[in-house]
């Protein structure tokens, strides 16, 4: 059992992995997500400033639901995230779908490949011979 400190509040808490937060400021995040979910749907295409002051959320945190794939830029607007691969904009997630396909091609690559089994000499060793007293 791993005990830490709440990144939002500071209480200690069991730790399981992921974001090191407390069941209460996970709820409130999720709440928070919803909200500008719901803004979201009322305003489409609002800038991202817009949309972190109106919610009282950072941009760092939508950007981070976007890279999670929880929220997607429209197709017509013109913001966008960085391609973590290329560089080129995308809309939602890290990857765009060119690096997607390679990373995909080079993961199937390697389990295609049979690894090389050491020859195993198959004859009885001396040390591994049956005695008798």
């Amino acid at each position: 059992m791993d005990v830490r400190n709440c990144k939002g509040c500071g209480r200690l808490f069991n730790y399981y992995g992921g974001v090191p937060l407390c069941k209460a400021c996970k709820d409130k995040l999720e709440e928070k997500f919803q909200e500008v979910k719901e803004y979201l749907r009322q305003n489409p295409n609002t800038p991202i400033q817009v949309v972190s002051e109106d919610n009282n959320v950072s941009v760092k945190q939508i950007k981070q639901w976007v890279r999670e794939e929880r929220l997607v830029f429209s197709e017509d607007s013109p913001l966008g995230l960085e391609c973590e691969g290329c560089g080129t904009i995308i809309k939602t997630g890290r990857f765009c779908e060119k690096c997607k396909r390679k990373m995909e091609t080079d993961f199937q690559s390697v389990i295609k490949k049979k690894p090389v089994e050491p020859q195993l000499d198959k004859r009885p060793k001396e040390r591994d011979k049956m005695r008798y007293l």
